[in-house]
């Protein structure tokens, strides 16, 4: 089903030629990536409608499907609650996504993002019994869930619903124990069931390749050659039912960095085990807001505000020394030349109802409005 390798090309993060438009995607950046990503024998590509603008599935196209033949990569894409509001509209969403990748199929394919708030629009549209109908009619070849809840909800849900083959959960050492996002708790649920794990942010949309400096050196008296983001993709992939670790990869850099550790794959012993626990505490530590710049937040905003980029801005404003200027102040002050600023929020909370991580997006932005609205 997922092949020998673990490690999964997310198409999330791709390269831009504007670093205020996720659209606006570097093609033949992803390319080159796409080609290093083949030639060292990893096949898995995870994409999703709403993506870089809505515009990752096409990329996919030009990049992978139009360039290799089908039978040598497997691609994943999604059907997300915010975009299907009939039954019909399930169907106009996923022929437009066959019509975007140039596929006749899909590899993989899941019921996106599921979580308390829209289980029941999934439930009220049959959509686990459409799914299947998919892959009977050979639409899709393995069907599964994303899953953004509590334990308890993905237990309820893969009993009800058996012929569930795979979940994407969110798991990094970060959230490992967290008793809000419950990776541990997720992930043993799956186990028990029997169904294997597709991680997502793995390195918490990059918060885990960017550590405190304590953390840099704790690393690096163990290895002084490996990234910090290698740490946590090897945390993911270590566990013994995680089947593929997907990493969101902005340049060709950082997938050269994932190969490196990736193609001769070598699990976490116990010693580094517990030195990325320790990473861990040391980290939680000093976050302000959690947020990994997914920009679910952000489609729909009315304001137009930069939520992940202010949030990224507030983060880095508390690991340094206060002072009357920053670097971040500059800009924060830039976004807002194109962006709402954070004191523009006016609460109506769709943000929050489209956050994975359940952050108190509304509060988070009064605090970051009254550190840098000055």
């Amino acid at each position: 089903m997922f092949g020998s390798k673990k490690f999964g090309f997310g198409l999330m993060r791709l390269p831009s030629l504007d670093p205020q438009n996720a659209g606006n995607i570097d093609i033949e950046q992803v390319k080159k990536m796409v080609d290093l990503f083949m030639e060292k024998g990893f096949t898995y590509f995870d994409t999703a409608w709403m993506y870089c603008g809505f515009n990752s599935e096409n990329a996919a196209k030009t990049a992978l499907v139009d360039r290799y033949p089908r039978d040598s990569f497997t691609l994943a894409t999604k059907l997300h609650n915010g975009f299907f509001n009939s039954f019909e509209d399930r169907d106009k969403v996923f022929n437009e996504q066959l019509a975007k990748t140039g596929v006749e199929y899909f590899d993989f394919y899941m019921l996106h993002g599921i979580e308390a708030g829209s289980y029941p629009k999934y439930e009220q549209f049959d959509c686990f019994n459409w799914l299947k109908d998919k892959k009977e009619k050979g639409l899709v070849k393995t069907m599964g869930i994303s899953f953004h809840a509590t334990a308890d909800l993905l237990d309820e849900i893969l009993t009800k619903y058996p012929y569930i083959e795979f979940v994407q959960l969110q798991i990094n050492y970060l959230d490992w124990e967290s008793e809000w996002i419950q990776s541990k708790k997720c992930y043993d649920v799956a186990t028990k069931h029997g169904v294997p794990v597709i991680v997502m942010e793995p390195v918490k949309g990059g918060t885990l390749a960017k550590v405190p400096a304590e953390v840099e050196e704790l690393f690096k008296q163990h290895d002084a050659s490996a990234s910090p983001a290698s740490w946590a993709m090897r945390f993911a992939a270590s566990l013994p039912n995680v089947k593929m670790v997907l990493s969101g990869m902005s340049n060709l850099q950082q997938m050269e960095d994932n190969l490196s550790y990736m193609e001769d794959f070598q699990p976490l012993n116990e010693e580094e085990l517990a030195m990325v626990h320790k990473a861990a505490e040391i980290i939680n530590g000093q976050i302000a807001v959690p947020c990994t710049g997914c920009s679910y937040c952000t489609e729909g905003c009315p304001q137009k505000i930069a939520i992940p980029q202010y949030f990224s801005l507030y983060n880095e404003e508390m690991r340094e020394t206060v002072s009357k200027w920053t670097v971040n102040s500059s800009n924060y002050r830039h976004l807002t030349e194109k962006f709402g600023k954070a004191a523009d929020c006016i609460a109506c909370g769709q943000c929050e109802e489209m956050c994975p991580q359940h952050l108190p997006i509304i509060e988070h932005l009064k605090a970051v409005s009254k550190h840098f609205d000055r």
